[in-house]
Formats: C-alpha cells, sequence, structure tokens
C-alpha cells in the first residue's frame, strides 16, 4: 500500500515488493500468483486500513448531518497527517487506472463508490430528520468527494504551506451542504 501511494499501483512489482521486505520474488509471487492479483490485494488492504482509520471512529456518532461532518473531519485527519507515505491511496490511483478495464479498475471503483454512497446516505438521514435542506445527495456526495481529492492534491503539493487554506475550503463546502432547513 505504501509503495503504490507514492508510485501507483502499476509500480508494484514481485522485485520492488520482495527487495522491501527482504523477502525472495518467488515466496512473494508464490503468494498473490500475478500482478494483478498483488494490485487487487494492495486496494483491498487499503480499503480495510481508511475505513479503519476513517469511517469506523464515526460509528459513534449520531447519524445525519453530525456523521457525516465526522466523517469530512475524519477524512482531513487522514490526508494531514497522511496513513500513507503518497497521501490519499485513491487519488494517487484512480486516474491510472479509471481507463483500464479489469479487477484492479473495479476494486477502486468499488471503494469510490461505497465512500460516495456512505456520504450520501448520510446527507439523505440529514435530510429526512430535518436537520438539513433537501439536496441531491448523490450530487452532494460526488461534489464532497471532488473537494476531498483536490485537498488531498493542494496537501501533497503543499510548498507554500498553503495545505490549511485547502483544509478550510473542505469545511467550507461542508458547511455549504449542511445548510439547515428554514422552520
Amino acid at each position: 500500500m505504501d509503495l503504490a501511494s507514492l508510485e501507483g499501483l502499476a509500480g508494484l512489482s514481485f522485485g520492488r515488493l520482495a527487495g522491501d521486505l527482504g523477502a525472495s520474488k518467488s515466496g512473494v509471487q508464490t503468494l498473490f500468483g500475478t500482478k494483478e492479483n498483488l494490485q487487487v490485494a494492495a486496494v483491498e488492504c487499503a480499503r480495510l486500513v481508511f475505513d479503519d482509520a476513517v469511517v469506523r471512529p464515526t460509528r459513534s456518532v449520531p447519524r445525519g448531518a453530525a456523521r457525516f461532518q465526522a466523517l469530512i473531519e475524519s477524512w482531513i485527519e487522514y490526508a494531514t497527517a497522511p496513513l500513507f507515505p503518497g497521501g490519499c491511496f485513491w487519488a494517487a490511483n484512480l486516474a491510472d487506472f479509471d481507463s483500464r478495464p479489469g479487477p484492479v479498475r473495479d476494486a477502486l471503483f468499488r471503494s469510490q463508490r461505497d465512500w460516495r454512497s456512505l456520504l450520501a446516505d448520510e446527507l439523505r438521514h440529514a435530510s429526512d430528520s430535518g436537520e438539513i435542506t433537501e439536496p441531491d445527495a448523490e450530487l452532494a456526495a460526488f461534489q464532497i468527494n471532488a473537494v476531498l481529492l483536490a485537498a488531498n492534491t493542494e496537501l501533497r503539493l503543499d510548498a507554500e504551506g498553503r495545505g490549511d487554506e485547502a483544509v478550510a475550503m473542505v469545511r467550507r463546502v461542508t458547511q455549504l451542504l449542511l445548510t439547515p432547513r428554514q422552520q
């Protein structure tokens, strides 16, 4: 996962992984069989790590606007103190596989779809409970995900110390999505 966050999933190889782990190339290849299986395993493992770091800590927060906001704050923590050396695993790998049909693309797509669905579900719950104005939950989840990926890029390129600006913009966009319902 760490290597894939830095160099992309295409940069994973049995030889490179074996060298980094101090293991034999054939031993690593025996575990995964194919490079594609290795890549899919990295995606699945990254998803578990992401869920543990970003999603699971928010489960105790009440559903709706509060949990949506907690998910965004948890993601901000994930991106500002990165779990992976290359920052957001998804941002590092989605563009490389968006036009390549196959199991790796499918695994990346599933992870992104599930993340956006989680965000949309919380927005729908907030709207249904009267906390916020009724959004197009799918569109809003798409928009906030795009903002999060842009913020990740800004944080990775932050040679001028503007990462705080990117985080502030994420919070502003989040607040716009959580406009309280007028009584």
